[in-house]
């Protein structure tokens, strides 16, 4: 290991002032503080934003001759992480081995002053060690995601002991002849994972957590502004403990193993409630859980936020300002439908208003709303609320989703009797949705009568606005986009913000179809979908092909991104 050069605190404001990267107001300021010393400087620095963090360290590794390292939990190896440290001497002396795959380990600290207790670990792990200078936050987050994890399936993996018995789940009979010591879903290590699991997650921004049981063990996998990304193996034994727990806290029947279920919890995160839809159906080698994140500050925005541009804006609140009449939003599953629905809702949600949500299940459960939750089992389907909701005397009804030809006529019954009526609908774009419906059975004069707007929507990666920076695409590149030449863009080089993938977050994109007169004729004459799409277009619509390049001009996504959400939409 190569020695760690002293630095000198009493020096350091000084050689952050002569850098540029502690201002002057900052050096005056520091000056006049009472309780700053050499051992507490660098946590004042940060803590009063004096310095950001990530610039003091890079620097304090270019003053000690050291590479500086970000360390993003997603990249990270788990068994690299905590098989050769124990946890707490990477909590006490702020270290973290995060590469094995040379002669030497590499490890960063955040502490650039007491050289032995990596002197200590060299010792002790008989191994060379290359050293480099990590924040404090990033390793504390390590340590706490990687060993608060990885210690409660390690605690649950001993109390069950080494003994595998019959996995009923496995649809390949794996059996062993002997027993195993049963650990219940309130066992404190079973629920500590779960725990950990779930702030793991939010941690980490992730819309989804997925448990996916494999022969050898289960996958935990985050869905991250839409990506999937392998965070962890649980050992195969920890499998149905850990599921029950989730069943347990989602309400959901734990003996029941063999039909797929629908739940959800509450908790919180940094003090803001957090909703959670658990589900789970029967695969191969057990029972499979995605729990899907409901963020209340994520699902309920403002509209102005969720990427309409400006005349669609004005066309989509013109129509949901109407007293009565149908509105649809489609797209594929994961398109931000219901954030769409959710925003809208609330946007109208007033004390004059009374507003009733038929859903399966619940996405978000909100005191603004009166929302009923389908129960197939006692015959509560959208068609059959529909029939009581009228006796409720509402003012606007949202309907989760238009399944069936009984659903339409119902939701278009209520749209003629002087309710707004909001709900989705699977078709690839705004055109489709009057043929889809007619395909369900619904007469074209009711359709054209009842219809007011159709909004197509996807979602897209936004650049990362920490690293973005302007390039000129290739001719093939705008060829396939239908980008003028000439015009620079923008794409996220790669940092720690957005994880080196160059995006983070998400955007709608839209299409707004408007059921003006002509388009109410075209659709009564039995039209298709081009000729309605092109009498959309010739009065005015922006397609999702069009409103994608505008934000591509715009550099807030990429045409990588164009290509793959808008790739066989008109």
């Amino acid at each position: 290991m190569k020695a760690i050069p002293h630095i000198d605190m009493s020096m350091l404001p000084k050689n952050l002032h002569d850098a540029g990267i502690l201002s002057d107001n900052g050096f005056e300021r520091l000056s006049r503080y009472d309780d700053v010393t050499d051992d507490n400087i660098l946590g004042i620095l940060v803590a009063r934003g004096l310095v950001p963090e990530e610039l003091l360290y890079k620097f304090l590794a270019g003053l000690a001759g050291l590479p500086y390292k970000v360390l993003d939990p997603l990249e990270l190896d788990y068994q690299v992480v905590t098989d050769l440290l124990p946890g707490a001497f990477a909590q006490k002396h702020h270290l973290v081995i995060f590469d094995d795959s040379d002669l030497s380990l590499k490890v960063a600290t955040s502490d650039l002053e007491d050289t032995r207790p990596l002197e200590d670990l060299i010792h002790m792990l008989g191994r060379d060690i290359d050293l480099y200078v990590g924040r404090p936050s990033e390793i504390a987050r390590v340590i706490r995601q990687f060993y608060g994890l990885h210690g409660s399936i390690t605690a649950a993996v001993k109390e069950m002991g080494s003994k595998n018995g019959v996995d009923f789940g496995n649809l390949e009979r794996y059996i062993s002849s002997e027993t195993d010591k049963k650990v219940e879903p309130t066992d404190r290590p079973i629920v500590n994972a779960v725990n950990h699991l779930l702030h793991y997650a939010f941690e980490e921004r992730a819309s989804d957590i997925h448990l996916e049981p494999h022969r050898k063990g289960t996958v935990v996998r985050l869905r991250i502004d839409g990506v999937l990304h392998d965070i962890y193996k649980i050992p195969k034994k920890l499998h149905l403990p850990i599921l029950s727990r989730i069943k347990m806290i989602s309400g959901l029947n734990i003996a029941e193993k063999r039909r797929p279920q629908d739940g959800r919890l509450r908790t919180h995160f940094e003090g803001k409630p957090v909703e959670i839809r658990a589900s789970t159906v029967p695969v191969a080698f057990g029972e499979k859980v995605v729990l899907r994140i409901l963020d209340p500050a994520l699902l309920m925005q403002d509209l102005t936020m969720l990427g309409f541009d400006n005349d669609d804006l004005v066309k989509y609140k013109k129509a949901i300002g109407r007293p009565n009449g149908l509105i649809l939003v489609t797209g594929p599953t994961g398109s931000g439908k219901t954030t769409t629905l959710y925003s809208s809702l609330t946007t109208l949600a007033t004390k004059e208003k009374n507003i009733t949500t038929i859903e399966d299940p619940i996405e978000f459960v909100t005191n603004e709303f009166n929302q009923i939750a389908v129960q197939r089992a006692i015959d509560l389907t959208f068609a059959t609320s529909l029939k009581y909701i009228l006796r409720q005397d509402p003012d606007i009804i949202m309907v989760g989703e238009i399944r069936d030809k009984e659903t339409a006529k119902s939701a278009m019954r209520c749209a003629l009797t002087g309710h707004l009526v909001l709900s989705t609908l699977h078709t690839n774009d705004s055109a489709s949705a009057a043929i889809r419906l007619i395909d369900m059975g619904v007469q074209p004069y009711l359709l054209s009568t009842t219809l007011v707007a159709v909004v197509a929507q996807r979602l897209v990666r936004k650049v990362c606005e920490k690293c973005s920076e302007e390039y000129v695409p290739s001719r093939s590149l705008r060829e396939s986009i239908g980008l003028e030449e000439g015009v620079a863009l923008k794409r996220g080089k790669g940092c720690r913000n957005c994880r080196n993938t160059g995006y983070k977050g998400r955007i709608a994109v839209f299409e707004v179809l408007e059921m003006t007169e002509e388009i109410r004729n075209t659709v009564m004459n039995g039209a298709s979908i081009d000729d309605i799409r092109r009498t959309a277009v010739k009065q005015g619509m922006t397609t999702l092909h069009s409103n994608t390049l505008s934000k591509v001009r715009d550099g807030i996504t990429t045409p990588e991104e164009m290509l793959k959400v808008t790739l066989g939409v008109e």
